[in-house]
């Protein structure tokens, strides 16, 4: 360690040692060293954003529509926003934020939130970001395992929960296992964060990804329920960072106090593109992905254990061997990329794979599971 480094440690905030570097990452390091990797570790769609959403940021541009807008998002989108959420929810009284991107209404409202030494509620697997951020915040996260179904038990739930929660984080579809809950979970689960007086935040980033019935949501059953949502994965516009969430009106306010002090505002082009982006229709794309999950499913589910995936764009299959690092490594070899469990979990027993790839490399993918099933 030079002197330097020496000096820049001293500099660096104990809540950073809680924060590691993501292990997706990394697989997107590696791919660039493998000449013509089978890429299932993508988190994000394959299509190209629509050409109309395409030419309405071109035009916002254009028209000079380049300087920072109102906090909360510009009127004409929070305006079409939140008559979709007043129809779904009718005399909820819920008030929007558009953000920057999806995980930048999460960290606004956990920091909005998440008082140092409070506890959040995170159910194991869970997506890599929710518990650094919860660590920024300055909270506590509590794991509760959902192996081997990924199933919630409210049981668990409810002893859980201390004087010290605050928040249960809630994630439906769900990264990385793709699972999708029932009527009857979604339900006790906002009932019993009502009953407790704790925040529910549902992030439902993948709501449009939802494969078989309809999607389920907490806000439904309580009011109080904050819901995070985003323009990401459902017009693949994930470098484009806008999301939005909607609640109850004192938190959303302070979320937008908030958000003037950090990320100002979404990307005005953006907001202006998503005006278009709500009147596009994705039901074609939607399409497609679930039979990308029945095709993947299909081709591996006699060699794999893997619990239900019903939406998103993930399977969490069980690693032969129960040890997906080593599993993983060996998918390595022969240009397979996947994600080990460890990234998601206190577990290392399953792997994330991805469907959000062409069908050539989807073939490609069982060929390759297919045959490390039987190296095992």
């Amino acid at each position: 360690m030079t002197n330097q480094d020496s000096v820049v440690d001293d500099w660096i905030a104990e809540r950073m040692s809680h924060i590691e570097s993501s292990g997706i990452r990394k697989v997107f390091e590696l791919a660039k060293s493998i000449k013509d990797p089978i890429n299932l570790s993508i988190g994000q769609p394959d299509f190209d954003v629509p050409e109309p959403i395409k030419k309405a940021a071109k035009d916002a541009i254009d028209a000079g529509r380049n300087t920072y807008t109102l906090t909360q998002g510009i009127p004409e989108l929070r305006q079409q926003l939140l008559q979709r959420v007043e129809a779904k929810f009718p005399k909820s009284n819920r008030d929007l934020i558009v953000t920057s991107g999806t995980s930048g209404a999460l960290v606004l409202a956990l920091c909005c939130v998440v008082d140092p030494g409070d506890e959040v509620i995170i159910f194991d697997p869970y997506f890599v970001m929710y518990p650094h951020l919860v660590s920024l915040a300055g909270g506590k996260s509590v794991f509760i395992d959902t192996y081997p179904d990924f199933e919630i038990d409210i049981n668990k739930v409810e002893k859980a929960i201390t004087k010290k929660t605050k928040v249960i984080l809630f994630n439906n579809p769900a990264n990385p296992t793709g699972k999708t809950y029932s009527l009857e979970t979604v339900k006790e689960l906002a009932e019993l964060a009502r009953k407790h007086g704790v925040l529910l935040i549902s992030d439902e980033i993948y709501s449009a990804f939802h494969f078989d019935g309809l999607l389920q949501t907490p806000a439904d059953f309580n009011h109080n329920v904050l819901v995070l949502d985003g323009f990401s994965k459902s017009y693949g516009m994930t470098g484009w960072r806008m999301g939005y969430a909607h609640g109850p009106t004192k938190l959303i306010q302070e979320m937008i106090k908030l958000q003037q002090f950090t990320f100002v505002c979404a990307p005005s082009m953006v907001q202006y593109a998503g005006l278009t982006a709500l009147n596009q229709d994705m039901s074609g794309f939607m399409q497609q992905y679930k039979l990308k999950r029945d095709f993947l499913l299909n081709g591996i589910k006699d060699c794999y254990e893997i619990p239900n995936a019903g939406g998103a764009f993930y399977l969490f299959p069980k690693a032969p061997g129960g040890n997906s690092t080593a599993f993983v490594e060996k998918a390595i070899q022969l240009d397979l990329l996947i994600i080990p469990g460890k990234t998601f979990s206190s577990s290392d027993t399953n792997f994330r794979i991805s469907f959000a790839a062409k069908q050539v490399t989807l073939e490609r993918g069982v060929e390759v599971l297919r045959k490390l099933a039987k190296s095992f």
